[in-house]
C-alpha cells in the first residue's frame, strides 16, 4: 500500500500574522518594563534613594486612560455593528482622551520637577522619569495608530472590510495593553515608595 504525500500542504493559522507580530512586540515591551521595574527594585535597595509622593495628577491620568480604553472598545463594537456615527464619534473621543493623558503626564512631571525631583538628581527621580517617559512614548505609538484610524474613518466611505477590522483590532489590543501596562506601573511606583 503506497502512501501518497504532497510536497506542500497548506495549513492556515487561526492567528492573523499581524496580530501575532503585535503579541510578540507586546511581549517584548512587557520584558522591557519588567527589566525597568526589576532594576528599580535593585537600585532602591542599594540606598541613597529619595522617597517622594507621586503627584495626584498621575491617578487622574490613569482614570482618563482607562476611560479612553472603554471608549475605543465601544467605538470598535459600533464599527462592527454598523453604527457609523457612534463609531466615528467615540474614535475621536478616544484619541482626544489619549492626548489628554499625555498632557496630564507632562503636568505630573512638571509637578515633580517643581519640588526638586529631576532627571539628573537622585536615582529615584531618574527611574521615575525613564519608566513613565518610555510608557508615554508607547502611548504616542498608539495615538499614531488611532490617528490613522480617525483619518480613514473621515476620509473613506464607511465600509466594514476585513482589513479595516483587523487594523482596528490591532489598535484596540495595543491600546488595552498600554493601559494595563500603565496601571501596573502606577501600582508598582506607588507601592515601592
Amino acid at each position: 500500500m503506497a502512501i501518497i504525500t504532497t510536497p506542500y500542504e497548506h495549513t492556515s493559522s487561526k492567528i492573523h500574522p499581524l496580530k501575532f507580530a503585535l503579541w510578540i512586540a507586546m511581549a517584548s515591551m512587557t520584558m522591557m518594563f519588567g527589566a525597568f521595574t526589576s532594576a528599580y527594585i535593585v537600585r532602591q535597595s542599594a540606598g541613597n534613594w529619595l522617597e517622594f509622593e507621586l503627584p495626584n495628577i498621575f491617578f487622574v491620568s490613569t482614570v482618563v486612560l482607562l476611560v479612553s480604553s472603554l471608549t475605543l472598545h465601544t467605538a470598535y463594537r459600533s464599527f462592527v455593528n454598523n453604527m457609523e456615527i457612534r463609531y466615528k464619534s467615540l474614535l475621536v473621543v478616544s484619541f482626544l482622551l489619549g492626548i489628554t493623558f499625555l498632557i496630564l503626564q507632562y503636568l505630573g512631571w512638571t509637578s515633580l520637577f517643581s519640588v526638586g525631583i529631576d532627571l539628573k538628581g537622585n536615582p529615584s527621580g531618574s527611574f521615575l522619569y525613564v519608566i513613565t517617559g518610555m510608557h508615554a512614548l508607547h502611548i504616542v505609538g498608539g495615538l499614531a495608530a488611532m490617528l490613522v484610524g480617525v483619518l480613514i474613518a473621515f476620509t473613506r466611505k464607511y465600509k466594514i472590510t476585513q482589513r479595516r477590522k483587523i487594523n482596528f483590532e490591532l489598535t484596540l489590543q495595543y491600546w488595552h495593553f498600554v493601559d494595563l501596562l500603565w496601571v501596573y506601573l502606577l501600582i508598582f511606583l506607588y507601592l515601592s515608595r
